[in-house]
């Protein structure tokens, strides 16, 4: 699921936005941590010739070179996956995107790392936004975002960050949007 509109009532619009929890990364997670272990494994077989593997025989292999290469690639496999389990345990990048007619406040949170800045928001007047933008790039690295345009400031991104958003989806979530905020739909 890429972002959900849950509107409180007719003067608010809350969308929530999706961070480092998705499938993908679990999935990655996991096989880097399985991969890294096995890896891992075989290098301390081959140095303790003892095997720690029940689908192998790693007590073969020579320490040097090829057990310590073995080793530094299950490190560092384990050392990404944990870091994949930090950043999806914190959901780093998730957060929501609120727009209140009623408070006439626009606010953007994001979570990101530990720390003073672990919630990162901003919070604009309704007046200060001029317009919704849309931005596609097509190619090898493609690129389907929605930006808030605010009078005098940098445009704030409103959509997760990673995989493209269905292009569809984009110009819908946009149009509702600017219909919301009574501004104009720019980039289409």
């Amino acid at each position: 699921m890429t972002a959900s509109a849950a509107s409180t009532d007719s003067q608010t619009l809350t969308r929530s936005v999706l961070g480092a929890r998705r499938l993908s990364n679990i999935f990655w997670a996991i096989v880097l941590l399985g991969g890294g272990l096995g890896f891992l494994l075989a290098g301390l077989s081959s140095y303790l010739k003892v095997n720690l593997l029940p689908f192998a025989d790693p007590t073969q292999l020579i320490f040097i070179p090829q057990g310590i290469a073995m080793g530094f690639y299950g490190v560092a496999a384990v050392l990404i996956s944990a870091y994949l389990w930090l950043i999806i345990a914190l959901d780093v990048g998730g957060g929501y995107n609120e727009f209140n007619k009623k408070e006439d406040r626009v606010r953007v949170v994001r979570y990101g790392f530990f720390g003073k800045n672990r919630r990162i928001e901003i919070e604009r007047p309704l007046e200060d936004v001029t317009a919704i933008r849309v931005e596609i790039k097509e190619g090898l690295n493609p690129k389907r975002a929605l930006y808030l345009r605010t009078k005098g400031r940098s445009d704030i991104p409103l959509t997760r960050v990673g995989q493209p958003i269905p292009l569809s989806e984009l110009e819908n979530q946009g149009a509702e949007l600017a219909r919301f905020l009574q501004v104009p739909l720019e980039g289409l």
